[in-house]
């Protein structure tokens, strides 16, 4: 719809309220209706807001990025990202949000309030946008790809954090050792080595992990699970690192060198360490005086 609704034409009409409505007391009621569509509202700035909506139009304008807003009161907590306002605050760990809105769902964080349920699979969320990225893993949608290697994403963020592999973009690099990672979820999953912190613990034996996928992986130890199998000789493995290592058996690759004391090629990542140790030790050795047949190990 093009057309516009005037101010001007706004007016009030008085319409009979159902008697079976609870807690109203007057038979009528003062009401603010839209001369365009006939739409009724109880308050003149409801009326106002659709007033905008019907014909997309937005008057206002950020002066920082152009973009545009129906109301100035949107306008204005949209300002709040620029200036990094936050009045919003958590009286449970402090974090501060730019809307009151923003607070009401993080609070679910504490109250572990999920009120959105998958109607597939019933497993239950805390913020509606989970929940719809949630939906697409039954459907299998995928609608955001990659125009480099044509990679397909269910989540517009999840493309634009794996955009950053082709760009070599790493945003997110640790104040401790300076490494750096494009995505922040690995940043913190790094942090641990830091810190020793082990979160995912093992119901079994209770070995402790700092990976979840380190904790999977070792749970197979358990239930002797060897998902993986070798495409030429169907040996199988638990897990991908060693049935890698094992293609190269098949393969006859060797893409590690002792670089430092025989240039020697060889197929697992380990053995230019172990060979170099083992030539070091056998060229220091050194007969102690005074014993007999005893052997020291000399670092250069």
């Amino acid at each position: 719809m093009n057309e516009k609704h005037p101010i001007s034409d706004l007016r009030v009409e008085t319409v009979d309220i159902d008697k079976n409505v609870e807690n109203v007391n007057d038979k009528n009621k003062k009401y603010f209706a839209c001369d365009i569509c006939g739409q009724k509202f109880s308050e003149e700035q409801l009326l106002k807001k659709h007033f905008h909506s019907p014909t997309k139009e937005k008057p206002y304008s950020c002066a920082v990025c152009n973009r545009m807003f129906s109301q100035s009161r949107n306008l204005s907590r949209h300002y709040r990202i620029h200036t990094d306002e936050k009045p919003f605050s958590c009286d449970v760990c402090g974090k501060k949000c730019y809307r009151k809105s923003d607070l009401n769902v993080h609070y679910r964080i504490h109250t572990n309030e999920k009120p959105f349920s998958c109607d597939v699979c019933h497993k239950d969320f805390s913020w509606k946008s989970n929940l719809i990225q949630h939906f697409k893993t039954h459907t299998n949608e995928k609608p955001f790809s990659c125009e480099v290697c044509g990679k397909e994403y269910s989540r517009k963020d999840n493309l634009r954090v794996h955009l950053r592999f082709h760009m070599n973009e790493k945003p997110f690099s640790c104040d401790v050792c300076g490494k750096k990672y494009s995505q922040k979820s690995d940043l913190k999953v790094h942090y641990r080595i830091h810190t020793n912190e082990k979160p995912f613990s093992c119901d079994v034996c209770h070995k402790d992990f700092s990976h979840k996928s380190h904790l999977n992986m070792h749970i197979r130890t358990h239930t002797n699970e060897k998902p993986l199998s070798c495409d030429v000789c169907h040996k199988e493995f638990s897990d991908k690192s060693h049935l890698n290592m094992h293609l190269r058996t098949h393969s006859n690759e060797k893409p590690y060198s002792c670089e430092i004391i025989c240039a020697w090629l060889y197929a697992y990542h380990g053995f230019p360490d172990a060979s170099r140790t083992k030539l070091a030790i056998q060229r220091s050795k050194k007969i102690l005086p005074g014993a007999k047949k005893r052997y020291q190990v000399v670092q250069a």
